[in-house]
């Protein structure tokens, strides 16, 4: 039996079942049925297809990365042949043909470990248990060589005095009159190198144990004394310095303090990503190979560390000599030192807003706060998840954050896929969070905190949330302390603002409407200035009709016409329909980011021709079967929605509604959709659908009437009182109007 090298738990080999795809493993095999499905491997590019890459793994094993696998274009990959890669082996077939997929990990350090899958053994194993020496396939490895935030070539020795001292035990080579010779040379080999990696660690490595903390204010580096068995003892002061100025401190000993953000367990060393008020930074800290340094050491500890600044793999790395945890006033004084550091960092500058608009002006304190929540979250390696409604105005909201954050993510993680660690776009149906979508959110969370160590995310609904109907959301995020940020352009009840801790909402202040994308792109605009360029013309690509004239004016700056804005705006309408749960992450960005107007414009010419002639024929067919009534004056528009449109094609009956009612005449006050279980109004005056749907709940008391969406300006029932809730609404609507 052994241990998982990343959670300790008892298995047979290095590695248990749950995080078997937290590691690389190294193929020494020759057979593509060695292999072993959902495992991670490195492999090497042998060439290009028109479908694919093909990716060798092993000696005479070569599979398929299909271009469908690939999170960008096949021709936008800037691999070369030869070049190193990570994959995952998604399916071996019967004929030996390799399914391959796509890992965002393309570096061996954002892997928790590395171990060797070699059919000869009877489980994998760690890459310095192996032999490589009688390796007869030539896949051996350079025992010099530093991995994983290693050991420098000094540490090296040790390892292989180590190695040599095992190896003569079992050499048999030697003649037997030597063996008592070899052991005593062995035994002051050993004396030798422990007393040497001692010196240098300050007790760092030791027979499995942890290390000795370290307990005044200066260093202290201990070596042995082997004349009394004893320690020796020697102060030397160390200079406490940021993580920011350790390049300017390369091959000296330092003094760090801060919060340990993540542990990872290599084949070598446990590497400790230590965060302070300037940065982050790898330490790495060496007991033996695979052994766990410091297990008292886990994250979110406050910790003072003693080491030698080095540079591995053109990185700033520290090795760890000595590492105690802060209690009390100490860790107080430490945290209170880069609370205060964070807030003056994450909180932005003053940016003047993207056009003149009284609501952003009135909102100007609620956008900063907005703001500074978001750049925390990055600052401090806490995930962003933007939620928005899968409307133009919602994708077009959440992608101007997306523009905004993922730079600074970039900035703050040197992770390849830290772009998909610690920023993610999800859309909304109806623009309300409801507990299915609270459901799903949590259960990934929580399964990202158990997999991979990773903080509960800060969750950003844009154009969503603002009503009282993504309470029941919030309250199951609340329980497990997510943070949550709001920005909306709809009413937000009292109980929202209660219920997260920062709302941006018109409805908050003394001000006219806006749009949620207008919100979105201003706070995105505090969250990085530099993308500000990036963002004049998405306001006016959110508003269907009566665009503001200095977002108009912005877009033209930006270099798009009125034209070209109404283009971008119903081609991201058709978009967001299809496969609505979807990001869209790179279609998206082509659409309102393409490298030149010429791109962006062709682009959308051919989506919003596809809008416009689909939007036309449901309009045509709906206004041949649009019923008229009259009541107490008010003249109401009522469509059945799903005898007299495609109801699984687009537009959606919201796009649909929207249009009918820009297109009906002067003489029309409302406007109803009517589906099986759902009911839609639209009508010139504003309409509180709440109120509505408690009037129409009053005159159908059996119908079970509830609002549905706020932002959709829905209500729903039972589709056996149909008829009853038709004849309500249409009297409710009728005294209001």
């Amino acid at each position: 039996m052994g241990s998982c090298i990343i959670c300790g738990t008892s298995v047979d080999g290095h590695i248990c079942d749950l995080h078997e795809e937290d590691v690389l493993f190294e193929f020494r095999g020759d057979h593509p049925n060695q292999l072993t499905t959902s495992r991670y491997y490195r492999g090497s590019v042998d060439g290009f297809a028109e479908f694919g890459v093909f990716v060798d793994i092993g000696d005479r094993v070569t599979g398929l990365l299909h271009r469908s696998e690939l999170d960008q274009r096949l021709d936008s990959l800037d691999w070369d042949p030869g070049d190193t890669v990570f994959v995952k082996v998604k399916n071996v077939r019967d004929n030996g043909n390799i399914d391959l997929g796509w890992s965002i990990r393309q570096a061996e350090r954002e892997f928790r470990g590395v171990l060797v899958d070699d059919p000869e053994f009877d489980h994998e194993k760690l890459a310095e248990e192996v032999d490589d020496a009688g390796d007869e396939s030539g896949n051996g490895r350079d025992e010099t060589t530093s991995h994983d935030g290693g050991r420098d070539d000094a540490e090296t020795s040790d390892d292989a005095a180590t190695d040599d001292e095992s190896g003569s035990a079992s050499d048999t080579s030697e003649p037997a009159s030597d063996s008592s010779d070899a052991t005593s040379d062995q035994s002051k080999m050993s004396q030798a190198s422990d007393a040497d990696r001692t010196e240098r660690t300050a007790g760092v490595v030791g027979q499995g144990s942890a290390a000795p903390e370290a307990t005044t204010e200066s260093a202290e580096e201990t070596t042995s004394d082997t004349s009394t068995g004893g320690a020796v003892v020697q102060e030397r002061e160390r200079a406490l310095v940021t993580v920011d100025a350790l390049s300017d401190h390369e091959g000296d000993d330092v003094r760090l303090e801060g919060e340990i953000v993540d542990v990872r367990q290599t084949s070598g060393p446990t590497v400790f990503e230590l965060r302070d008020e300037t940065g982050t930074v790898d330490c790495a800290a060496f007991v033996e190979a695979g052994v766990r340094a410091y297990p008292e050491v886990v994250e979110e500890d406050i910790v003072r560390l003693d080491g030698d600044v080095r540079r591995r793999r053109g990185e700033i790395q520290v090795e760890t000599e000595a590492l105690v945890v802060l209690e009390d006033e100490e860790r107080q004084t430490v945290e209170d030192r880069m609370a205060d550091a964070l807030d003056e960092r994450a909180r932005p500058a003053g940016v003047d807003a993207l056009a003149d608009d009284p609501a952003i002006d009135a909102l100007a304190d609620d956008l900063v706060d907005a703001a500074t929540e978001i750049r925390r979250a990055v600052i401090t390696d806490r995930p962003v998840i933007v939620r928005h409604s899968a409307t133009a105005d919602g994708y077009v909201a959440g992608v101007a954050l997306e523009r905004a954050t993922l730079p600074l993510v970039g900035e703050e993680h040197r992770q390849a896929d830290a772009a998909y660690h610690y920023f993610d776009r999800r859309p909304l149906e109806g623009g309300v969070y409801d507990m299915e979508d609270a459901t799903k959110d949590v259960t990934n969370m929580l399964e990202n905190r158990e997999r991979h160590d990773e903080k509960l995310p800060l969750f950003v609904f844009v154009a969503a949330g603002g009503t009282r109907e993504s309470l029941d959301g919030f309250e199951l995020l609340d329980v497990y302390g997510a943070p949550r940020v709001v920005v909306d352009d709809a009413v937000a009840d009292e109980a929202v603002v209660d219920a997260v801790d920062t709302v941006v909402s018109p409805s908050l202040s003394d001000t006219t409407t806006t749009t949620a994308t207008a919100l979105a792109a201003n706070v995105a605009a505090h969250v990085n200035e530099h993308v500000r360029e990036d963002l004049g013309h998405l306001p006016a690509v959110s508003f269907w009709d009566d665009t503001p004239e200095p977002y108009l004016d912005a877009a033209a700056n930006a270099g798009y016409s009125p034209e070209a804005v109404g283009e971008l705006r119903d081609a991201v309408a058709l978009e967001a329909y299809y496969q609505s749960y979807e990001d869209k992450r790179e279609l998206i960005t082509d659409l309102l980011f393409g490298d030149d107007e010429d791109d962006v414009t062709g682009l959308a010419s051919n989506v919003a021709e596809q809008f416009r002639e689909k939007l036309a024929t449901e309009v045509d067919t709906a206004t041949a079967n649009l019923e008229t009534e009259l009541v107490d004056g008010t003249t109401v528009g009522v469509l059945d929605t799903d005898a007299f449109t495609h109801r699984f094609d687009f537009p959606p009956s919201t796009i649909l509604l929207d249009e009918l009612f820009r297109q009906a005449d002067d003489e029309t006050d409302a406007l109803l959709g009517v589906a099986d279980d759902t009911l839609y109004v639209r009508a010139g005056a504003t309409v509180d659908v709440h109120d509505l749907a408690d009037d129409v709940a009053e005159r159908a008391p059996e119908a079970g009437v509830r609002t549905r969406s706020a932002r959709e300006q829905s209500i729903r029932f039972l589709s056996g009182e149909r008829d009853a809730v038709i004849d309500a609404t249409l009297a409710a609507v009728g005294e209001q109007f």
